[in-house]
């Protein structure tokens, strides 16, 4: 695996590349959840390139990991933003034509409006434990987070993947209960999605219910659907086993279109 730096929207961003197998495979673009980095992915990028051939690029946004520090709050609308100008400006210049977007909760949801808004050609996408519109579940659990952070060892044990742990933090807490994203809601970007998409959700997901990818399967033309039983908001740490085979055959059935 190599990595680098690169400036994306004046920031400098965090990314890490991985050597594909597989002549001509697409490239899976691992896109992480609100307190996620390159580090905190672990080996499960390097594992699942290995399953599938396909080369990969994992990235820390804006805000997380070793990428720079926000300078401002976190507006609303920052995973439109991440989605529509950030994402496209980063596989330009990085090359990555007809990517797999990879996303894991916020990851996901930003794959899902990339997909449905950003007019750029995809080979398909897979959207882990995604959010496409606010469920109470998901605000008692990130305001049950907030508690830890303040009051258990969460705080360090994050400090560990980020240079400003708190900007990444609170960057996503405070967005999230914010008034103003009670109504935030991306179905309108799910008809749009011109590529299969898997999607894959635990059943004991603490932060949402499988509403989530049951609308993405009701409103995107083609939807394969996973869900995981002992699995909650990670499977690819609960169930790594289960996400890795289903994503190989994912893209097997993308090569064989």
């Amino acid at each position: 695996m190599s990595g680098g730096f690169d400036s994306i929207g004046g920031h400098r961003v965090e990314f890490a590349l991985i050597r594909g197998t597989a002549p001509a495979a697409p490239t899976l673009v691992f896109l992480h959840e609100g307190l996620g980095s390159v580090a905190m992915w672990r080996d499960f990028p390097q594992r699942v390139a290995a399953a599938t051939g396909c080369p990969a690029l994992v990235y820390s946004r804006y805000g997380y990991g070793r990428s720079d520090a926000l300078a401002a709050p976190r507006q609303p609308d920052y995973m439109h933003v991440e989605a529509l100008v950030a994402l496209p400006e980063l596989l330009g210049r990085l090359g990555v034509e007809r990517p797999i977007p990879f996303g894991h909760s916020d990851g996901a949801s930003i794959a899902l409006i990339h997909a449905g808004g950003a007019g750029r050609p995809l080979a398909g996408l897979i959207a882990m434990a995604p959010h496409v519109m606010v469920e109470d579940v998901a605000l008692a659990g990130i305001r049950a987070t907030v508690q830890a952070y303040e009051t258990t060892p969460l705080r360090q044990r994050l400090a560990r993947y980020h240079d400003d742990v708190d900007s990444a933090f609170r960057g996503w807490s405070d967005a999230w209960l914010s008034p103003a994203f009670r109504d935030w809601n991306i179905e309108e970007y799910l008809p749009r999605i011109a590529v299969p998409v898997l999607a894959i959700q635990g059943r004991d997901d603490e932060y949402g219910t499988l509403e989530q990818i049951d609308r993405i399967a009701g409103a995107a033309p083609d939807v394969d659907v996973l869900k995981l039983a002992d699995c909650r908001h990670s499977p690819h740490k609960d169930q790594p086993g289960a996400v890795i085979a289903a994503v190989a055959d994912f893209v097997r059935r993308i090569d064989r279109a």
